[in-house]
């Protein structure tokens, strides 16, 4: 294996609680790169390039605000980053003011429609881009690898593996489309029969304590046990939609 360094996180991962240790991976490398785009590296002048460039989406900008770290760093790169998109767009946005005069001689542009579309289509891709969206892809496509590898290469980490009780459905997608592009066929056969049960199994568990959590508010359970039905309901939001911040 050659990227032996990815190897100790999927480690980590597995062996800890978590209900689904690819959503931990993905936690700890967010935080990492948070922590990076905070930190010395955001003066460095390749990283500038790329901040200036891409910059980062929604959540990630409202991250690294909220960190209330290095405020004066992240104003420098919002300074920058701000006027590589003014520069780019400026212009645009100016070219897409159609022209109100009517008649034989006004140059109507009848392509109007197009280029504002045009235009949309550039602000939005300038919206979409964000470093650390790319490396967490980048860095989870390689976490997925190890995965398949230890999977057949490591009888601990295989062992580690089935114990696992299933995986949000975001990570699940990610594992079946990893697994069409990576595994042969009886690999593939190997990996899923181990995948899917466990998955199947966690999904009938979620969908008995979601169902208990709505039968205790019948006054006939009202003194019955909870079961494992408390937090049935962050847990179904987990597992649908892999957002880890809900409690």
């Amino acid at each position: 294996m050659k990227e032996k360094i990815y190897t100790i996180p999927v480690h980590d991962a597995y062996l800890s609680d978590a209900a689904c240790p690819l959503c931990e991976l993905e936690r700890t490398t967010e935080q990492n790169l948070l922590s990076y785009y905070l930190g010395p590296a955001m003066m460095e002048p390749d990283v500038r390039v790329g901040t200036n460039e891409k910059g980062f989406c929604r959540d990630h900008w409202r991250r690294l605000y909220q960190a209330e770290e290095n405020r004066l760093g992240l104003g420098l790169v919002l300074h920058t980053h701000v006027d590589d998109v003014h520069e780019e767009l400026s212009k645009l946005l100016e070219d897409i003011v159609p022209n109100k005069r009517k008649g034989m001689f006004s140059g109507k542009d009848k392509t109007y429609k197009q280029k504002i579309e045009k235009t949309a289509d550039k602000v939005s891709s300038r919206v979409g881009s964000c470093l650390i969206c790319d490396r967490i892809a980048y860095t989870m496509d390689r976490y997925i690898e190890v995965i398949f590898y230890q999977f057949f290469q490591d009888p601990a980490f295989r062992q580690h593996f089935t114990s696992r009780k299933g995986y949000c459905l975001p990570h699940l997608a990610e594992l079946l489309r990893s697994a069409a592009d990576r595994l042969d066929q009886d690999e593939a056969s190997q990996f899923l029969q181990v995948l899917v049960s466990q998955q199947n199994e966690a999904m009938a568990k979620l969908r008995t304590d979601v169902e208990w959590f709505t039968l205790k508010f019948d006054y006939r359970n009202a003194t019955a046990d909870w079961k494992d039905s408390k937090d049935a309901l962050p847990r179904a939001i987990r597992n649908l939609t892999g957002c880890r911040d809900i409690d």
